[in-house]
């Protein structure tokens, strides 16, 4: 081993230090990537603000548009993560952010509800696999013990791209409004595209397909974690009584990789109802500036990251999943509802809003650990997509829905109390699941061995 590494450490500062390396250098440049690509998925809902009155679509056309994104990512995103695993994780990231890039950019050029529709599915298709990727992408870096809080750092941009991007866009629809012969909405789908397709090369030189092809890390730093990722691997074994399948069939045959499908479908209806409409929401309540929406439209996001980050550090904390879970849905649910029953108010909407994001967004770093704990190797790769895509196939009923609730009805309320009762549904629902997989399984019984016998094990393992 590195003497320098360890030299007047302790284990445990040895471990902590490896992993704020490994953090450094993963965690700010994947938050870049998917700044971007959650960018693109989302941007359609600024762009409504004005491509739907120059294209003539119903809030029906619209809202079918925005969720049929879902159904691409929902067919594909199983497939692009098994292929990621043949491919390597470097290519096959790269070649999700050209194609979203091209595609999302495209949008520029659509006239009929007819091509709104199938851009959408092709970006689905194109994008599926990417978020789910990462996430897997990262439990070959982090073991289970750690991975909460990792998570939560990574998708902290979910809020960020919000936050930044909300405002960002507001400005792209007020100043490029008929530049060069085109529409602001154009203009926005264009200049956003940008990032993602140049990145995509960055991506190629940047990352390593796992730890042991990163030249920045020494050998003595790269089996700490090699090291974790086996005791991971028998922590999730002890705590299945040596059932944890890590083939595609055992993935479809546990039942609990099912509830955790369920339990993501039933948040996402409520979470991408609010995010593609929220621009909507807010005009409706009577603000008409672009850039004003914009800055509106990201203030719960800014509470949400607050709590996402708490949340994410404190289940880690506790070694706790199933209520840090529960209670951010539930808080979520009330949040949806009273803001529903306060809609003709800009400042009580809002404030609302901000409970119910605080709430739905806080959840989301803890509950994606779930999948990457209970299952290993190719079940690992294929359960998270799996379900990632269930979860995300809400995305296609949410936004459709409360579409439909409002060409009928002319309000958004009732969609609203909907979308609020999906999100209660996940407290009960993950509650169902046992704590003895939920929580983290950092401590193994070892046999005991020599003092000589660690050290040649571990040469062995070499």
């Amino acid at each position: 081993m590195n003497n320098s590494l360890v030299k007047g450490t302790t284990g445990k500062g040895v471990e902590s230090r490896v992993y704020a390396k490994i953090t450094r250098r993963l965690i700010p440049f994947l938050i870049l990537c998917y700044f971007f690509a959650y960018l693109d998925r989302v941007n359609v809902g600024f762009a409504k603000l004005h491509m739907q009155d120059a294209l003539n679509f119903s809030d029906t056309v619209y809202g079918l548009g925005a969720g049929i994104f879902f159904i691409g990512y929902f067919l594909f995103e199983m497939p692009s993560n098994l292929l990621m695993q043949r491919f390597g994780p470097r290519f096959w990231i790269a070649r999700i952010m050209v194609t979203w890039a091209v595609l999302s950019a495209g949008m520029i050029f659509i006239t009929t509800p007819t091509q709104f529709y199938v851009l959408r599915f092709l970006l689905g298709v194109a994008e599926a696999g990417f978020f789910p990727g990462i996430v897997f992408y990262l439990t070959l870096w982090f073991p289970s013990w750690r991975s909460a809080r990792t998570l939560g750092l990574f998708i902290l941009v979910t809020p960020l791209s919000t936050i930044i991007g909300s405002p960002l866009s507001g400005l792209i629809l007020k100043v490029f409004e008929g530049v060069d012969g085109l529409h602001n909405w154009q203009w926005l789908f264009l200049v956003e595209a940008i990032p993602s397709f140049l990145l995509a090369f960055v991506v190629l030189r940047y990352l390593d397909n796992d730890v042991k092809s990163a030249r920045w890390l020494s050998d003595a730093e790269k089996q700490v974690v090699i090291d974790d990722l086996a005791k991971d691997d028998a922590n999730r074994q002890r705590a299945s009584q040596g059932k944890v399948d890590s083939t595609l069939r055992g993935m479809l045959s546990n039942g609990y990789v099912w509830l955790l499908a369920l339990v993501f479908f039933s948040f996402n209806i409520g979470y991408y109802g609010i995010n593609f409409w929220l621009p909507s929401i807010i005009k409706s309540s009577g603000v008409n500036d672009d850039f004003h929406i914009g800055l509106l439209a990201a203030l719960p996001y800014l509470f949400g990251a607050c709590f996402m980050v708490w949340n994410s550090r404190h289940s880690d904390l506790k070694q706790e999943r199933r209520w840090h879970i529960a209670i951010p849905a539930t808080i979520g649910c009330v949040g949806l509802a009273l803001s529903a029953y306060c809609s003709g108010s800009t400042f009580w909407m809002m404030a609302w809003i901000c409970l119910a994001m605080s709430g739905t967004l806080a959840l989301i770093p803890t509950y994606i650990s779930l999948p990457g704990a209970l299952l290993s190797g190719t079940a690992a790769a294929a359960g998270i997509a799996f379900v990632n895509s269930i979860g995300n196939l809400a995305g296609f009923f949410g936004p459709t829905v409360l579409g439909w609730l409002k060409d009928a009805t002319g309000r958004t309320d009732t969609g609203l109390y909907i979308l609020a009762g999906f999100l209660l549904l996940c407290a009960p629902l993950i509650l169902a699941l046992p704590a003895r997989l939920a929580n983290p399984r950092k401590v193994v019984p070892e046999p005991e061995q020599s003092d000589a016998q660690p050290d040649a094990a571990r040469h062995m393992s070499r």
